[in-house]
């Protein structure tokens, strides 16, 4: 069975690396602390503090895997132009009769911050913009139903 291709940028593999590292080298130890203060207490039967570090201990242990699995099977993409919306691209844009402009960038999924302005290859959104040019006025479906209009402004 062939394993699942992580997309993401060359920045997007780097913080992984380094979310990796951080995760091996500083959270796990501090957990494994939290799990010998906790059994210090005595009877592990009744002891919240020792149930919540063995929780902890297997979100960081978890997530130390799917960071490994993401980077082993990571897939650099590279931005291919500023003429047309692609993976890697960052698209400034106008929702039509607004004037704000909002700017995305168009990530892969294991890199993905909509709160940064980081959105999915496979959101809606950036399905919607890519292969677009600047001056396109998109269609964007929203998951309630309703519909995004918006025109790109510039491609970087």
């Amino acid at each position: 069975m062939q394993e699942k291709k992580y997309q993401m940028t060359a920045e997007g593999k780097l913080q992984l690396e380094q979310e990796l590292e951080y995760t091996i080298q500083t959270k796990r130890p501090e957990v494994i602390e939290k799990l010998q203060v906790a059994r210090s207490f005595g009877d592990l039967s009744e002891n919240s503090e020792y149930d919540a570090a063995k929780d902890e201990q297997a979100q960081v242990e978890a997530r130390i895997l799917q960071l490994e699995n993401m980077l082993r099977n990571a897939e650099i993409v590279e931005k291919t132009s500023n003429d047309v919306v692609g993976f890697g691209s960052t698209v400034e844009f106008v929702e039509v009769g607004e004037t704000d402009i909002e700017e995305v960038t168009i990530v892969g999924s294991a890199e993905a911050d909509p709160l940064d302005g980081k959105i999915s290859n496979d959101s809606p959104m950036a399905v919607a913009l890519i292969g677009k040019t600047i001056g396109d006025v998109v269609e964007v479906a929203l998951p309630n139903g309703a519909t995004l209009t918006i025109e790109i402004k510039t491609i970087k």
